[in-house]
């Protein structure tokens, strides 16, 4: 055998010996399933904005989707028997980690899997809905992120009163289903004393009562409205905001997106950002961690958005000081 011979035999040997391991690590790194049960539906711009964040976050992470890892996604438009019957499917396809939104998300698919992990995001209450043991040691298969602090409740009827400083009678939109609502609303009326409001709770539990409700309020005058979060509220917000603005009232909402889209003015978490830190944990149990060991986490970034032009409609003059606060105007 020439040298020359010998030498090109010796270099496809080489070749081949570091092509090996590449081979065999291709071959052992597996596609990764995650399910997603999302609340809104699928043509809803906002739900559509959160997935991406939460896509962007995996992305970030190290996964690409079609090449080590699959996301499965239902979108069930805030119908209860959807909700129920898509957490089924999914839990159905063995994902390695399931994602949901909000109590609505949660609840249904804790009813059907008490095995595979589960990241949420928008819980209020966790532990009082008896998705975790606590926030600092979840003890069972779901973990995740936290919508807000009770005391933020509080601060709601404090930027109202601010904003409408002739309101005396507030309506506190909730839904009365969720644990958090008993608390959110003690926060509220707890402070109203010192600012010269009457509080009431206003319930409600299907899309027919937003209506009517929202019209019994303002039959006194100098009325104003607190909606708080939940996943009805969030689907139904056009309807909402459209009443509240052909009712004339002032009304403040939990998120920014609100006011995007015509409300008045908002306080709350930055969840575009929630959904990000969501996916870091998603990428943490994929990765061997288990939903027991990562805390539960409050939100981070907390936004105050105004829409001069609703305040404009309403005849408000929005203070200085309240619009150097804020973190977004929409004019």
């Amino acid at each position: 055998m020439t040298a020359k011979m010998k030498r090109r035999e010796f270099i496809t040997l080489v070749g081949g010996a570091a092509a090996w391991p590449l081979a065999a690590r291709a071959q052992q790194e597996r596609m990764r399933r995650i399910s997603v049960l999302a609340n809104s539906a699928a043509d809803d711009p906002l739900g559509q904005a959160r997935h991406g964040a939460f896509l962007q976050g995996l992305q970030q992470a190290g996964w690409t989707i079609g090449r080590n890892v699959h996301v499965e996604t239902r979108w069930a438009g805030g119908e209860a028997d959807r909700l129920r019957t898509y957490a089924a499917e999914l839990v159905a396809l063995a994902p390695d980690v399931i994602f949901v939104t909000g109590n609505a998300g949660a609840a249904p698919m804790l009813q059907v899997t008490r095995s595979v992990p589960i990241v949420f995001v928008i819980v209020p209450d966790p532990v009082g809905a008896g998705f975790v043991d606590s926030l600092a040691r979840p003890g069972g298969n779901a973990t995740g992120f936290t919508s807000f602090e009770y005391g933020l409740s509080a601060k709601w009827l404090e930027l109202l009163k601010e904003i409408a400083p002739t309101v005396t009678r507030a309506g506190v939109l909730r839904d009365p289903a969720l644990a958090s609502g008993p608390a959110q609303f003690a926060a509220i009326q707890s402070i109203a004393p010192s600012l010269g409001v009457e509080v009431s709770p206003v319930n409600v539990r299907e899309v027919s009562e937003i209506e009517r409700t929202i019209a019994a309020l303002v039959r006194g005058p100098n009325s104003g409205l607190i909606v708080t979060g939940s996943a009805l509220v969030a689907v139904h917000r056009h309807r909402i905001i459209a009443l509240a603005a052909r009712r004339k009232l002032p009304a403040v909402y939990p998120e920014g997106s609100f006011v995007r889209d015509g409300g008045l003015m908002s306080y709350g978490p930055d969840f575009l950002d929630q959904y990000r830190r969501a996916a870091g944990y998603v990428d943490r149990i994929l990765k061997g961690e288990k939903p027991a060991d990562l805390p539960v986490q409050a939100p981070t970034k907390y936004e105050l958005v105004i829409n001069l032009k609703t305040a404009k409609a309403l005849s408000l003059e929005v203070p200085p000081t309240l619009l150097a606060r804020a973190d977004e105007v929409i004019e």
